[in-house]
């Protein structure tokens, strides 16, 4: 039996209601600037159309939402499957959002946004796989593995200023920077060895970028 497929043009996968995303990235856009001063920088480096594998940080709740709605275009994320419990399980699926087990290659989660990034549309992965600073797992590697699959482009981003750095003193409405890096083509040979080389390129990019902001960050603060 042949597995659904998404709604052409959309984006996102079968079982994914448009407006609700639409919404979900309206919400996200503006949720957490009462608590935080919110910088994006590079949104026009987003392509507009066309499979775009999204790699980004994360050390926390926050940068999936600001990430989700800052974007210009729909976008839909790898998300753990612990998540996808009661309402809020519901929830996600209906904005277009994919379960995915950690540690274990998950061959539907791959199949999924492997057919949305065929559709033209823009998945997002977390590469670090869980939360935290540098972890580099089998998330890393489905990155990459999307996009040979379905000959994407990568876009980084990075997302700071989520956390208070251990010693810093509580400011009124932290800024938060989110960062869009250039987009670029990534060449993954073929087999395991094309996968870990291609890996190592997506982490290094991805990690200059962070450091980057985190300069600017200090310099910011160096000035302040």
């Amino acid at each position: 039996m042949s597995r659904p497929r998404p709604r052409q043009g959309t984006g996102l996968p079968p079982g994914a209601v448009p407006w609700l995303h639409d919404t979900g990235r309206f919400i996200g856009r503006w949720l957490y600037r009462p608590a935080f001063r919110i910088r994006v920088q590079g949104v026009d480096r987003v392509p507009r159309t066309g499979p775009v594998v999204l790699v980004a940080n994360h050390s926390s709740m926050i940068e999936p939402q600001l990430i989700f709605g800052m974007l210009p275009r729909r976008s839909v994320f790898l998300v753990k499957e612990e998540m996808f419990t009661g309402a809020a399980g519901w929830g996600l699926r209906r904005i277009g959002q994919v379960p995915v087990r950690r540690g274990v290659p998950d061959r539907a989660a791959l199949h999924t946004v492997t057919e949305v990034l065929r559709d033209g549309g823009l998945v997002g992965v977390f590469p670090e796989g869980t939360r935290g600073a540098g972890d580099v797992s089998q998330a890393q590697q489905g990155a990459a593995w999307l996009v040979r699959a379905g000959g994407a482009v990568v876009l980084p981003v990075a997302v700071r200023g989520t956390r208070r750095r251990q010693g810093e003193r509580r400011r009124l409405r932290p800024v938060i920077d989110v960062v869009v890096g250039e987009p670029f083509a990534l060449d993954v040979g073929k087999g395991r060895a094309g996968l870990a080389s291609a890996t190592e390129r997506l982490r290094d990019t991805l990690a200059a970028l962070v450091r980057a902001v985190d300069d600017e960050r200090a310099g910011r603060d160096r000035e302040d």
